[in-house]
């Protein structure tokens, strides 16, 4: 295959995955985005709602592990169709819905169906496209999801305020419709890979499906994404709430500056991409980036600054963490043994799950107990402990790629 075919498959699977990753993440916050219509319509507390995102990533994190395994001895294209089949499934269920109970349900849904995305993704990407351009598809994909983070918020709430809650939903169920048709066109590129013969030096094939369980970095990567989702799940789901409290500026502008935070993240993976195609020391970008991040967090919550310095800090805390992106994932992919990338990445992003559905609850509480500072103050602390995990996972995995080239 000469050079302009290959960039020409390579970009396409690119596309096709990262588009599929988006419709994930714009379903990750459809309830956030509505808690203002939810709130009133179901007389919810801001810990039910946030128990609402709880079973949402609970689902998708277990999900998610048992995903990568299917992924890995069946076919990534096949389940990935299937989650956003159930992600359309849903949104017309959350959209239905007269109770509480059937809130549950929905968001039960949601979940599952998002479970599958990480492992199959990162299985597409590591068999489909080139290795010297595999860093920028991790950056396209983490792009991707935060483009469909930011969009979500946007899209619900201007068609809710100008409709209802209810045709917002069913709105949003087009776009996986739209996704799986365009997914299934294309469904020659995302073809399964060829299978990789495992390195027994690496410790990759030893133990059977769970060997890499024993592999003491896959832990590490899993409670990286554990502790920055916490971060995470205070910017998705209660920054914008907190900054109408501390700043006293209205819904609109502060889901701009949620908005902000995602278009500036998208951005820096851009530069995240190049710069973690050129190093071999990807921890140390990842502790420069969330180092700035919790800084500038910190000074959210002592509300000093004016209202419109607020959206800005809020951009610069996207930039930062969004450098860090593609360094992650390269991270991560030179701890996968061969073979096993799916059951890898869905172990280790089930960690995210599990952030993301632990985080609502906490700083749902914190929010009930009117103190909408303490949101800032924790997602400051939690970036900050990232750092602690990236040193350790960063040593780890040098140690891993120095064995595979033994």
């Amino acid at each position: 295959m000469n050079d302009t075919s290959l960039l020409r498959q390579d970009a396409r699977v690119i596309g096709l995955v990262g588009l599929a990753h988006g419709t994930s993440h714009f379903y990750h916050v459809i309830l956030a985005a509505l808690i203002p219509w939810l709130k009133p319509e179901f007389n919810l507390s801001y810990a039910e709602l946030g128990l609402l995102m709880t079973v949402f990533f609970t689902v998708s994190g277990v999900g998610q592990a048992m995903a990568g395994f299917v992924v890995d001895r069946y076919s990534a294209r096949a389940v990935l169709f299937s989650g956003i089949g159930l992600l359309g499934l849903s949104a017309v269920t959350l959209s239905s819905a007269h109770s509480y109970a059937q809130l549950m349900l929905g968001a039960f849904l949601a979940g599952c169906g998002n479970s599958v995305f990480h492992p199959a993704d990162y299985t597409l990407l590591n068999q489909r496209v080139s290795k010297g351009r595999l860093a920028h598809g991790f950056s396209v994909h983490g792009i991707s999801g935060n483009i469909g983070w930011a969009i979500s918020p946007l899209f619900l709430t201007f068609v809710a305020s100008r409709t209802d809650w209810r045709t917002a939903l069913l709105s949003a169920a087009l776009l996986p419709l739209a996704v799986l048709a365009l997914l299934v066109w294309n469904r020659h590129a995302l073809r399964p890979g060829p299978a990789v013969a495992p390195t027994a030096s690496a410790g990759a094939g030893q133990g059977g499906a769970f060997g890499f369980l024993r592999l003491q970095v896959v832990w590490m990567c899993f409670a990286f994404f554990l502790i920055s989702a916490v971060a995470l799940a205070g910017i998705q789901s209660f920054a914008a709430t907190s900054l109408v409290s501390l700043y006293g500026m209205s819904l609109a502008w502060a889901t701009t500056a949620y908005t902000a935070y995602m278009i500036a993240s998208a951005a820096g993976m851009v530069y995240g991409g190049f710069l973690g195609a050129g190093s071999g020391h990807h921890d140390r970008i990842i502790i420069i980036a969330f180092g700035t991040a919790a800084l500038l967090s910190l000074v959210l919550a002592t509300a000093v600054v004016p209202a419109w310095m607020a959206v800005a800090l809020m951009g610069l805390i996207g930039l930062a963490t969004g450098i860090s992106g593609p360094s992650r994932d390269l991270l991560i992919r030179g701890a996968a043994p061969a073979n096993a990338t799916g059951r890898v990445f869905g172990v280790v992003y089930s960690g995210l799950d599990s952030g993301l559905a632990l985080g609502p609850l906490l700083f749902g509480a914190l929010m009930d107990a009117n103190h909408p500072s303490g949101v800032f103050i924790g997602i400051g602390a939690f970036q900050a402990l990232v750092i602690l995990t990236a040193l350790g996972v960063g040593s780890k995995t040098r140690l891993v790629a120095a064995a595979k080239t033994a």
